[in-house]
């Protein structure tokens, strides 16, 4: 009976610490000029707090869309709304004219969940090697999509009119990395040897597609 009360004082403790920890105060307002540099940023000393560190105001404006891909992100994460530092949360709205894409990304920090505003989309992700599967889902108004942590995702508008959404991320500061630009456009560039051994292609297709980016 003693070692039974044992394994459940056991369990309870298993559960208590793996779960997050409670703040240790109300709020922690970033300072982006601290002089501490943290994982993050330091906190504004709270007798400075307003109550614009908590508000954005931009969400409601369409996004500039005039670009390759047809597609704009309007973000609103710890850098546009300091208050949220250390919550874990950030928001962005996203543009898209008929056929605009936002291309295959990755969030390394956070998890996204997307809701339709208006307009129709396809979207997807892949899942991790070796099974790289593709998962996909056609959305419209109100519909909502999961993108889970790190794996690449993507959307398209495959409407006849502009698509609006809007989506969360669990984290201040999730971070994006678009494939394309990660693969062909970094500084200084990967070699066009590496690339095309690769993707299985000559060496002059990949010098094409890097003048691209």
């Amino acid at each position: 009976m003693r070692f039974e009360r044992y394994l459940i004082l056991i369990a309870i403790c298993s559960v208590v610490l793996a779960s997050d920890s409670s703040p240790l105060q109300d709020f922690c307002v970033a300072d982006p000029n601290g002089p501490v540099l943290v994982n993050g940023h330091a906190c504004k000393d709270p007798k400075l707090v307003q109550a614009n560190d908590f508000f954005f105001s931009g969400l409601h404006l369409p996004g500039n869309t005039s670009n390759a891909v047809g597609s704009r992100v309007t973000p609103a994460t710890v850098a546009q709304i300091p208050g949220i530092n250390t919550f874990g949360i950030s928001l962005v709205r996203v543009d898209y004219v008929p056929w605009g894409i936002n291309p295959p990304h990755t969030h390394p920090r956070a998890t996204e969940i997307l809701t339709v505003i208006e307009g129709t989309l396809e979207v997807g992700f892949v899942s991790s090697n070796p099974e790289n599967r593709l998962i996909t889902k056609k959305l419209v108004k109100g519909d909502v999509f999961v993108f889970p942590v790190g794996l690449v995702h993507f959307q398209r508008n495959v409407g006849y009119t502009n698509a609006v959404a809007i989506a969360a991320l669990s984290s201040q500061n999730p971070g994006v990395i678009t494939v394309a630009n990660a693969v062909f456009g970094s500084t200084p560039a990967i070699p066009s040897d590496l690339l095309a051994k690769s993707f299985q292609v000559d060496i002059k297709t990949i010098d094409w597609i890097q003048s691209n980016f």
